[in-house]
Parts: C-alpha cells; structure tokens; sequence
C-alpha cells in the first residue's frame, strides 16, 4: 500500500466497496457565484453539498479553459500535457493544443483499477482521430469535443459546434438545452454502469454554462427578474458580507476596489442598468440550471444507492470571464432578444467583477480573479465533515492523485512503452478530515505570457512586460498591495523559481 493510502485508511476507514466518483466542472464561472460562497443566485442543491461536506476556500485552476482541462485530466501543469494555451498547435511541445503521449488522463488511471470511465459534456484538449475522450481512457462520451458557445440547438447550428455520441456525430433534439442535455446522459451512463456493468464509475461531467453566450430558458430567467436591479455595486457588497459572515476571511480584509474600467452602477443611464440587470438575470439563470441538474443527478445517486459511497467534487475552470469588456457584447442575429439561441451576447466586465468577488482581475489573468475556483467536496462514506472550511491552498493539479489515492489505482511510469511524466499534484485526501498544514512547495502559473508563482503565503504575479509584482495573501487575501518595491530580494527569488518551473515544464513565452 502507499504511504498516501497508508496515511487514508489511518484517518478515514476504506469504504468496502471502491467508492464511485463524479467531478462536475463549470465552465467560467466566478469564484463567488454559489450561494454557499456568497451568492445570491439559487444553488440549494450544491449548497447542500457543501453543508454536508467541505468548502475549499483558497483553491486554483490554471486560468482558462483548456490549460485547466488539461491539468484536471492528468494532474500535470498544462504545458506538460501540451496544452500550454488553447487548442492552436504553435509547433512547440508545450503548445501542442491537445494532449500529448507523455501523459495519462485520470480514465486511463482509473480504468485498469475496475472503473466505468464516464464523460459527458466540453472536452476541449484536442479533437479528431486519436485525441477524443474515448481515444485517452473514457468508455462512454456524449459531448461537444471542442468548445462550448452554444445552449439551445439554433445556436449549435450558427455557431457550426457539434455534439458526439461515442465518436459518432448526432443531431440533437429540437427542445435542446444544453445544460440539461449533458446531465441527463450522464445519469444514463451512470445508471448502466451500476445496474448493468456493475463497475465503480468515474464520471467527468464539464458543462459549458455559464460561460457565454447568455443562453436560458425563459422560465428560469424569469425566477431572477429585478434581483440584480441595484446593481454590480451592491452585489459586491452584499457578496463580501456574506463570505466574511461565513468564516471565508478575516474580518479585517478588504474587498478589492471595483475594476478600474467599471462604472458605478448610479452613474449608469436607467436605460444601460435596465439591460445590464437583465444580462445578470440570464447568467443566474444558467447558474441555477447548473444547479438544477446536479440535484437531479443526486436524486439518481440516492435511488440507485450509490449516493454515500459517491466523492463528488464541484469546481469552475477559471474566474468569470470579461469578455466583451465594460458592458459586455450583444452581435447575435439582429432583433434576436438576449437570452434566446440566436442572441450572443456576454454579460459584460462589471458583472464578471461581482462574480470575482472579492477579488480583483478575471478568466485569463494570474491574479486572483482569475485563478480562485469554489472546491466543493462531499463523500458521506468517506468525509466525516460537515459544512467545514478548508483554507489549505489546492490547485487543480491535486485532483488525479486524490483520486488515485481514494480509489487504490496506480499511477504508470510508462504508457505504450513511452515513459510518462511524474505528477506534480498532491493528494487532498489529508484535508478530508482536518485542515493541513501546507508542506512547502511552489505552485505556477502560465498563460499568453501572464505569471505567478506561489509559496506559502507569498505571491508574485508578472503581466507581460509588466514588472513582477509581490502580495503576502496571509495579510492581504484580495492582492491589494503590492510589495515588490520593499521586497526585492524575495520578489526576484520567487522570479528565479518561477524560471526554473518553466524550464523544466515546456513553458516558453
């Protein structure tokens, strides 16, 4: 047994049965967006999750989409699996825009040790012969195997995406809904999986929402009308209130200031907030329908009692995204009303800075803001816990060897006779019982030339030829102050480790 297992079976007794596993990922959805993380968007059903589980509050992915994909999967930084940025092959090996032979995907991990590989939903790491989910370890795929952009089907046609039975185009339903759609032949796959194969089951369920566009149904949109009529303002506010009454920071943090390219919503003309209140109605909306689906597939998990023995993780790819920048973009079809398939259009930066509370910058960037993720954990036969806080600092390269430690899988050296690169993730199994100390170790960052690094409490961050800029987040949560100047020896230390990392991981911009 390893020494990880040995350290599992002495905190947590084994289950007698391998326990199941669902990671269900959101796609662009902000650090606060859940109501059990400060919002004030409807998500009972992941709220009872966390109530019954754990919050992770200091936990990070990889900035943006496939770079974060990439690491989930194989518990590698991006680069190492060549997905370094998106699925553009630059000709470089840590930019390959799809993943490489030098790793292996959680399925291919978790298959040998006598699970049912499950995915539906965005897969986005490199598509076409040989690079589809069911070509890197999944038995079962329904999905779209590149990017999302789309809800309902008269906007998978405009947008020329496509959904995959196995490795089988398909013509979806005319009632489509995306969100919906997923979810539903996930609960498919895993009712086979129990009653007929009658396998432990790992499930990958990555949705598309709520990323742009805005896309909902009329009924949900309709639940949230006039909730966000005072504004991106108060909905900081209210937002930060609620996560230092919950325990998420001290009480003397500082909610970062309102981006610098955002208005106050008083200075904004009625006609701009009756339109910007109605973005928001539409992207709560996609968040509730997130919602709404992972209470249906509770329910599934409880009639085919597998619910206790099932590790369900939650998390977002990346911070909200600000695209379309202050007001966000509307260039759907014209006349097409927001909220519709024919409409596209985002939200709009202010928006994003709420979802990003309390901190600063978003999806892209190495700030905060866009590297925060919610972390829910819930495993009734495995995590004791009841609505506790982890502040143990995580990164999305922690998933695989949590999974292999919680399943008994083993991880290969080799793959097709080809060495495979080591993990650089850390099990989270000893957070399941208590709050880690953090063992020393570095964790990094790299996107389109945007840089972190991070030990311990201190961080630096580096935005193109921007100089390296310095934050002790043990004082200072919401990177408001900048230390760089008073701490110039720690700041280029933490450069030069930062270099070192991108050496030794194919990192080249």
């Amino acid at each position: 047994m390893k020494p990880l297992l040995l350290l599992f079976a002495a905190i947590i007794p084994l289950a007698a049965a391998k326990p199941n596993v669902i990671v269900i990922l959101a796609d662009d959805m902000g650090y606060s967006d859940l109501g059990c993380y400060g919002s004030s968007i409807e998500t009972p059903n992941l709220d009872s999750l966390a109530a019954n589980g754990l919050r992770f509050t200091d936990f990070h992915n990889a900035t943006r989409c496939c770079p974060t994909r990439a690491s989930l999967l194989t518990g590698l930084y991006p680069h190492q699996a060549g997905v370094g940025a998106m699925t553009d092959d630059e000709g470089k090996p840590g930019y390959r825009g799809k993943l490489n032979e030098d790793c292996v995907t959680i399925a291919e991990v978790l298959k040998p040790a006598g699970y049912a590989t499950l995915m539906t939903g965005k897969w986005h790491v490199g598509e076409g012969p040989g690079h589809n989910p069911t070509d890197r370890g999944f038995d079962r795929f329904w999905g779209s195997p590149g990017g999302g952009g789309f809800y309902f089907k008269d906007a998978m046609l405009a947008k020329k995406r496509k959904i995959f039975s196995q490795d089988k185009k398909i013509d979806p339903p005319e009632d489509l809904y995306v969100t919906d759609d997923f979810s539903n032949h996930a609960i498919s796959f895993i009712e086979e999986a129990v009653t007929e194969t009658k396998k432990p089951f790992f499930l990958y369920l990555a949705q598309i929402g709520p990323h742009w566009p805005l896309q909902a149904k009329p009924e949900e949109i309709a639940r949230y009308k006039g909730r966000f009529d005072k504004g991106w303002d108060a909905e900081r506010e209210a937002r930060f209130a609620k996560q230092l009454s919950m325990g998420f920071f001290q009480k003397d943090t500082t909610l970062s200031p309102r981006d610098q390219q955002a208005k106050s919503w008083d200075s904004m003309p009625e006609a701009n907030r009756k339109d910007l209140a109605h973005r928001m109605e539409i992207y709560a909306a996609q968040v509730d329908a997130i919602d709404r689906n992972v209470g249906n597939l509770i329910a599934k998990l409880k009639q085919l009692g597998q619910f206790e023995n099932t590790l369900i993780f939650f998390l977002s790819d990346n911070g909200c995204s600000a695209e379309g920048k202050a007001g966000g973009f509307n260039n759907g079809e014209k006349g097409a009303p927001i909220g519709t398939g024919l409409s596209h259009a985002s939200a709009g930066l202010e928006w994003a800075n709420a979802s990003n509370t309390p901190f600063r910058k978003f999806k892209m960037s190495t700030h905060l803001g866009g590297t925060s993720t919610p972390l829910i954990a819930h495993w009734p036969a495995g995590i004791s816990a009841k609505n506790e806080l982890r502040r143990h600092t995580g990164h999305i390269i922690d998933i695989m060897p949590t999974l292999i430690d919680i399943s008994g899988a083993e991880y290969p050296e080799t793959a097709s006779e080809k060495p495979i690169k080591p993990l650089e993730g850390r099990s989270l199994v000893p957070a399941f019982k208590a709050d880690p100390e953090d063992p020393p170790r570095g964790i990094f960052w790299e996107h389109y030339g945007k840089k972190a690094v991070r030990s311990g409490s201190w961080k630096a961050v580096k935005e193109g030829k921007d100089p390296w800029e310095l934050y002790n987040l043990k004082d200072d949560p919401t990177e408001i102050k900048n230390l760089a100047a008073d701490n110039t020896v720690l700041t280029e230390k933490l450069a030069a480790q930062w270099q070192t990392w991108a050496e030794r991981c194919d990192v080249i911009r």
